[in-house]
């Protein structure tokens, strides 16, 4: 027999009557059904100024944070423009401090710290892609844009699962480099208890490329540990080659080696080719820039494996086994090459990424050669790509020569810093740790004056975001014009 329904019972429950859904709920609320799409903030932002927002956002969070959160202090609070300065950092995961977290901070305070590089080195994004997806939601058209910006890069990857598995597979390596961080500080010494902490933030730290510490002398300390250094390189590795690179070894793992390697794309190709070859290309030249300078008093092994580590930590981790403000000019100017040239593209490094150089140096071996195309591995690049990967680097030379110009002249350091290592190489070097979001200092970073502060700090999100994704933020949207175009005209280069 049927039954009416009561009056008013299905008020609010959707179209036929049913109840809403828990991903019609999730979507609502990231989309307003009902909204005026030309009041609807959502609608109006670009992708772009979403990414460069998330990561405002959450570093004005950051800031309240530090500022107004009790518990977080051994002593007086951070003042406001220093609060900035550690939640950009942190969020930014670049690593420069400007107070000593490892004395500063109560664990509470450290802990804060530590959730703020996780936020930034996951990217906002990431993390409201996975909860959506958690919820059973469906992204929509526009939140797709936003997450699969990668998807013509790999086709075979499902990026549907790469937003679910970024969060995933980074929480299972944090988890096995804590583990190991654990075992060796327990050898080193720290015990089973006092192991626990800073196991499990140098981890996040160091996949996170961030570079904070919860000791004062960073890792100087255990340099002569060969465990420890290589498991926070190996963690800085992974993290540096990007969430692309991870899911496609993972995805082709099951595959025949012959087929394997032509299913992998030309992406990965080249971030592996390009980080391999900095990788062993600063080693080298980090053995013989310091053999005889702060290498020296070490056993061999120790002073192989601390180059190493000077090759690894400028791409863009921050961590140091040796006193920066000690080393040769060779060896910081090539420091400064290798934190400006950063790590891979959708990875928690920053610097103007691997793919960026090795297409650059393509692209020049190209025209050497008088050829029109650009073929690597037996694909062409399309032009589109190269002249952006030429904008990119062009853009972000100028930002950092901008921003040498003006810590020389304003920057740094204060009065009454005459210890601190204040000679144009520390300026250039504080500059190039920031934009490329290691972390690294020649000890200038606490003496900063407020506008050197300032700018470090807009370094600092430039570089993690991008200097492009800036630019196109801050741009008006492009007008549609008629398409035509001008008579040409040549003009002498060289």
């Amino acid at each position: 027999m049927n039954r009416h329904r009561k009056a008013g019972s299905t008020a609010g429950s959707g179209p036929a009557g049913r109840l809403p859904r828990r991903r019609d709920w999730v979507n609502s609320w990231l989309e307003p059904p009902h909204a005026d799409p030309h009041l609807s903030f959502w609608r109006v932002l670009r992708p772009v100024q979403l990414l460069v927002g998330s990561f405002v956002v959450v570093i004005l969070a950051g800031t309240l944070g530090l500022r107004f959160l009790p518990g977080l202090y051994t002593g007086p609070g951070l003042g406001w423009l220093d609060a900035l300065f550690t939640a950009t950092s942190a969020v930014c995961v670049t690593g420069l401090i400007v107070v000593d977290t490892a004395t500063y901070f109560t664990p509470l305070g450290q802990g804060f710290v530590l959730l703020l590089i996780q936020l930034g080195g996951l990217g906002i994004l990431s993390f409201a892609t996975f909860i959506i997806l958690g919820l059973g939601g469906r992204l929509s058209l526009r939140q797709e844009q936003l997450s699969l910006s990668m998807a013509e890069v790999a086709p075979h990857i499902d990026f549907r699962h790469l937003a679910r598995s970024i969060v995933r597979l980074t929480l299972l390596i944090e988890a096995a480099g804590a583990l190991l961080l654990w075992l060796a500080w327990i050898r080193a010494g720290l015990g089973p208890r006092n192991a626990v902490w800073p196991a499990i933030f140098h981890s996040v730290s160091a996949f996170c490329n961030a570079g904070f510490s919860t000791f004062t002398d960073s890792l100087i300390g255990f340099r002569q540990d060969p465990a420890i250094l290589a498991t926070i390189m190996a963690l800085i590795v992974v993290g540096g080659l990007g969430f692309l690179v991870l899911e496609e070894a993972w995805v082709l793992r099951h595959l025949p080696a012959g087929l394997r390697a032509r299913r992998v794309s030309l992406h990965t190709r080249i971030v592996l080719a390009t980080s391999a070859g900095l990788l062993l290309g600063g080693w080298l030249l980090f053995a013989l820039l310091e053999w005889n300078g702060t290498l020296a008093g070490m056993p061999i092994p120790a002073r192989v494996t601390n180059a190493l580590f000077m090759s690894v930590t400028p791409r863009t981790a921050g961590f140091n086994s040796v006193d920066y403000a000690q080393v040769t000019e060779g060896t910081g100017f090539l420091t400064v090459i290798l934190m400006f040239l950063g790590g891979s593209p959708g990875s928690t490094a920053g610097g103007v990424k691997t793919t960026t150089v090795a297409l650059l140096v393509l692209l020049a071996w190209t025209r050497l050669r008088g050829r029109r195309s650009a073929v690597l591995w037996g694909r062409t690049v399309p032009e589109e790509t190269l002249q952006r990967a030429t904008g990119l680097f062009v853009t972000a030379f100028a930002i950092l020569t901008g921003a040498i110009l003006l810590l020389t002249v304003a920057g740094l350091p204060s009065a009454g810093a005459a210890a601190v290592r204040t000679d144009f190489l520390a300026r250039m070097f504080e500059a190039g740790s920031a934009l490329g979001t290691v972390g690294l200092s020649m000890g200038v970073t606490p003496h900063l004056t407020a506008l050197g502060k300032a700018i470090t700090i807009g370094l600092m999100l430039i570089g993690r975001v991008g200097a492009l994704a800036v630019a196109a933020a801050i741009a008006a949207p492009e007008r549609r014009s008629v398409q035509y175009r001008y008579a040409y005209e040549d003009v002498i280069v060289g």
